[in-house]
């Protein structure tokens, strides 16, 4: 006892010294054991959610679509905000809506009928220096040159419309005759049985509502006055009607539509 009192400042320092080895002994032992506590309690702690539902784009979807087409605002026909309906007064008072500009004047004829003119020639008989033809021509300019004619055709004499080119069988009694047209160098054949024949112009009737104005058979060259001015037919074909207003030679073309024409 009396060596530990006097030595027991070292004994006890050893004491010390030897609780510190054993301490830094199990320090990593401790430090393990402590890293593994906290791992499996933080995964016992970590959530598991259960999976968010599909996301419905079903609005935003639409909203795509709706900007991929986008909607059209037609601001020019059928709207009276920008566009203004235009009346206009007749001769006799009356008034009358404006919207496409052919609800008067020349846009405003209606076309009841187009009839084909036809150009005919006919076999009449020989005489001793040539044949007698008979000519019909309704479509020539000239109203003396429409009328039913008899012509006498020598071979190679040049007449106005055509010129005998050949005469084939007997002389006396041909079966075909061939002339050759004057303006276009066309061949046609002519024979006793079968008359010579083709469409060589047309003629309309027209009508003009507002004015309750009717023209019949009427052809190229002929004069209109309607709608307080005056027009000229300047052509005819089988589906259309040209005009020209005098007052400063613009063209309007009516086209024919049979299947919407009213019954006569």
């Amino acid at each position: 006892m009396d060596l530990i009192k006097k030595h027991y400042e070292k004994v006890l320092l050893g004491v010390v010294l030897l609780g510190l080895t054993v301490a830094v002994v199990m320090l990593p032992f401790i430090i393990n054991k402590k890293r593994e506590d906290l791992a499996a309690k933080q995964a016992n702690m970590v959530p598991r959610p259960k999976p968010l539902p599909p996301l419905d784009m079903t609005l935003e979807d639409t909203a795509l679509q709706r900007v991929q087409s986008p909607i059209k605002l037609d601001f020019t026909t059928k709207h009276n905000l920008f566009n203004p309906v235009l009346w206009q007064k007749m001769a006799d008072g009356r008034l009358v809506k404006i919207q496409t500009g052919n609800e008067i004047g020349a846009g405003a004829l209606e076309i009841t009928d187009i009839k084909p003119l036809y150009l005919q020639i006919t076999y009449d008989s020989p005489n001793a220096n040539g044949y007698f033809i008979f000519v019909e021509r309704p479509a020539a300019a000239e109203a003396s040159k429409r009328l039913k004619h008899e012509a006498f055709l020598v071979k190679d004499e040049k007449k106005d419309l055509f010129t005998l080119r050949e005469i084939k069988g007997p002389p006396e009694k041909p079966t075909e005759l061939v002339l050759e047209m004057n303006e276009t160098g066309d061949s046609i054949s002519l024979s006793p049985d079968k008359p010579f024949k083709r469409v060589e112009g047309y003629q309309a009737d027209l009508k003009y509502g507002l004015d309750n104005k009717i023209w019949k058979n009427q052809r190229v060259g002929a004069s209109l006055n309607f709608a307080g001015g005056q027009y000229n037919i300047v052509a005819i074909t089988e589906t259309n009607v040209v005009l020209s207003a005098k007052s400063n030679d613009k063209k309007t073309t009516i086209t024919f539509n049979p299947a919407t024409e009213p019954p006569r």
